[in-house]
């Protein structure tokens, strides 16, 4: 496969972080884009803008932000190594997540479930005590 050289590629922002792994298809790249989910150099931006290699991207996925900067261009979408060469997350993003994952993980031991469902009494008493 012949490469271009990523100075002189153009490719759309959303069909980049397509190929980057970041989303599934490029219809859920724009919608996040277009939701305001991505900023670009800190501002938000739109589907069809052209990524140039050392922008910075903040995006959100699922519970994360994650800010990654473009180290190279591509407009195909390969095997996940591959895709993680074309961009590097900040460290300041790393530590971000890593902290983030934590108190998640923290919060779901502090508050469990309960072992099982109110009964018929239970039900009742949480009822009256939701009208007052």
């Amino acid at each position: 496969m012949n490469q271009i050289p990523s100075e002189k590629c153009i490719i759309r922002l959303d069909k980049w972080l397509w190929a980057a792994r970041f989303y599934k298809t490029r219809a859920i790249a724009k919608d996040m884009i277009n939701g305001g989910k991505v900023h670009y150099n800190g501002q938000r931006t739109k589907s069809s803008k052209n990524a140039e290699v050392g922008a910075k991207i903040r995006l959100r996925q699922g519970n994360d932000d994650k800010e990654v900067i473009i180290k190279s261009l591509s407009g195909h979408r390969q095997g996940a190594s591959i895709a993680q060469t074309l961009y590097e997350e900040t460290p300041e993003s790393i530590s971000k997540r890593i902290i983030n994952a934590e108190a998640r993980r923290l919060n779901i031991l502090n508050n469990p479930a309960p072992d099982h469902k109110p009964d018929k009494k239970q039900r009742r008493q949480l009822m009256r005590f939701k009208e007052y």
